[in-house]
C-alpha cells in the first residue's frame, strides 16, 4: 500500500461485526489510511465516506496457508501475472492473505515458481505471504497425488539448500517425520524459523511426539494421506 497517497476515511455501518470475543449485531467500523481505527455499535457517529452494510456480516479476512492455485492457475506453472490474477480473485472470496503451495518438483521447477512469487510480492488483492512446500520430505506410502520421483530424504542441513525461498515472508513445509533423518530435519527447520507441518505420513504416536518436541506445530489435511484411525 502506498502510504503517501491520502485516502478518505471510510465508515462501514450497520453490519454484523464478528470479533474474537463476541459479535456486534449492528456495528460501525472506521477505516483510516487503510487501517481499522475503531469498532463500535452503530450509535457511534463519524464523518467520512459512508458504506451501509445492512444485512451483511463483517469479519477478518481469511488466510489460506495451503493452496495450489485457483481459477485454472497452478502455482507451479504460474507467471507473476498469473499469481496477481489469483490474488485478485481470492480477495473477492474473502481471502486477504495466501501462501502459494508447491508439490514435489524439480529444482528448476521450484526456482521458477519462487521467482514468480518474488515478482508478485506487492500484488493487489490478497497478499502473498510466503511459500509452503508440501514435500519433498514425505512418505511414499502416503503419496496421494504427489509425484514420488521428486521425494527426498534428509541427511544434512545442505539438503535444504535446494529449496529456494522468497527474500521475505512465511516459510512453511509439510513433511513426514518418520522419513530417514526426519526428526533431525524438524530440528534444523525450526532453527531456520520454518513453520513445520506434519502430513503425507505414517508416523506413529512416538514419532509424532518427537516431532512436536522438535518443533512441528501444524497438520496438513488431517487425516487425509495419513494412516487411518482404526482403534
Amino acid at each position: 500500500m502506498n502510504t503517501n497517497v491520502a485516502q478518505p476515511r471510510l465508515v462501514l455501518q450497520n453490519a454484523r461485526v464478528i470479533l474474537p470475543d463476541g459479535d456486534i449485531d449492528t456495528g460501525t467500523v472506521i477505516v483510516e489510511s487503510g487501517f481499522i481505527t475503531s469498532v463500535a455499535d452503530s450509535t457511534a457517529t463519524a464523518n467520512g465516506e459512508m458504506l451501509d452494510l445492512s444485512g451483511l456480516s463483517l469479519l477478518p479476512g481469511f488466510i489460506d496457508v495451503h493452496i495450489h492455485g485457483a481459477i485454472g492457475i497452478d502455482v507451479m506453472d504460474a507467471t507473476s501475472a498469473d499469481l496477481r490474477t489469483v490474488s485478485e480473485y481470492l480477495a473477492t472470496q474473502g481471502v486477504t492473505g495466501w501462501v502459494p503451495t508447491f508439490v514435489p518438483a524439480s529444482d528448476q521447477g521450484y526456482t521458477s515458481a519462487v521467482a514468480a512469487i518474488s515478482d508478485s510480492a506487492n500484488a493487489a488483492g490478497a497478499r502473498i505471504l510466503g511459500v509452503h512446500y508440501e514435500g519433498p520430505f514425505v512418505n511414499t506410502a502416503q503419496c496421494g497425488a504427489l509425484h514420488t520421483e521428486y521425494f527426498k530424504t534428509y541427511s544434512s542441513p545442505q539438503d535444504l539448500d535446494t529449496l529456494p525461498l522468497p527474500e521475505s515472508g512465511v516459510r512453511m513445509i509439510t513433511l513426514a517425520p518418520e522419513v530417514s533423518g526426519g526428526i533431525e530435519l524438524v530440528r534444523e527447520l525450526k532453527a531456520r524459523s520454518w513453520v513445520i507441518s506434519i502430513g503425507h505420513t505414517r508416523a506413529d504416536l512416538e514419532v509424532l511426539d518427537a516431532a512436536c518436541q522438535a518443533g512441528a506445530r501444524h497438520m496438513t489435511h488431517f487425516m487425509n494421506a495419513m494412516s487411518p484411525l482404526h482403534h
